[in-house]
């Protein structure tokens, strides 16, 4: 450390041992009164991919094995695991902290639509505020026995994934994509952001990647050939699995039943998570 050092280390240019700090020191400690055991953020690079259904589906799964399973909505501006999951209360607090809402199969829910009068209202909101939103439901909502917690991501990676990253102990993301030639580019964008925060990518799902004619049985590519071999290969990422455009799939999260649904695409991204140290 120079002898003329201000500690103001952001207009330093210096490399000194004093601005060697480990990135874990800006995680957050959850409330008290919480109890989590593993953190899977789900993360996309772009929006429109299917990212809240891949994580409801996972919670499902997992809740279906016996575990306590949650799901932390940090996309603010764009919350739909309320509806998914067919919750039309609201959260509630207590002089401890707020409490989560539970679905029907008592999967811990919080996102910010648990939170407004009107579902339908905007949430028009500056950047810091949103991230600060989402730091809060790690901090102040008492999370009891949790298995298992995913975190749905908003797309991309500004304020609010970087928050997550740096905030809360995430112990792998999922990286949910679908199989348009664009996706080289996004998914390495996500990739990227990960490798730069230190946090292990468990793998990647694909998801829109056929539709199954209800006559034959042949599986349709609406986008063309998918890409995710390659890609998977290119950055020496897991394929967890491919989720296809499935009518009832979609019925079931837009009526708010997705604990309903029936399929095996993602069957084997829960066993890796269900087994990870």
């Amino acid at each position: 450390m120079s002898e003329t050092c201000n500690h103001d280390c952001g207009s330093c240019s210096q490399n000194c041992s004093e601005r060697q700090q480990d990135p874990k020191s800006f995680l957050e400690a959850p409330h008290q009164m919480s109890n989590i055991r593993k953190v899977i953020g789900v993360v996309s690079g772009k929006g429109g991919v299917g990212k809240t259904m891949v994580t409801s589906m996972l919670a499902v799964l997992l809740n279906r094995k016996g575990y306590n399973t949650a799901v932390l909505d940090a996309d603010v501006t764009g919350p739909s695991i309320p509806k998914a999951f067919g919750i039309r209360e609201k959260a509630q607090g207590s002089e401890w902290g707020l409490l989560p809402c539970k679905s029907k199969t008592g999967i811990d829910i919080m996102s910010v639509n648990l939170l407004l009068e009107d579902d339908t209202a905007p949430v028009v909101w500056r950047g810091p505020i949103i991230a600060g939103t989402v730091k809060q439901f790690w901090t102040d909502v008492i999370w009891s026995d949790v298995d298992f917690m995913f975190v749905d991501m908003p797309p991309g990676t500004g304020d609010v994934p970087l928050t997550v990253f740096q905030s809360i102990p995430l112990d792998g993301i999922v990286i949910v994509t679908s199989p348009q030639e664009l996706v080289s580019m996004i998914v390495a964008k996500a990739v990227n952001m990960a490798k730069m925060m230190n946090i292990p990518i468990l793998g990647i799902v694909e998801n829109m990647s056929y539709v199954k004619c209800p006559h034959c049985d042949e599986e349709l590519k609406v986008f063309g050939e998918s890409h995710l071999d390659e890609v998977a290969s290119q950055h020496g990422l897991r394929i967890l699995g491919r989720v296809p455009m499935d009518p009832d799939l979609a019925k079931a999260c837009d009526q708010g039943v997705v604990e309903l649904f029936e399929g095996g695409w993602l069957d084997g991204a829960a066993e890796l998570i269900e087994n990870m140290e």
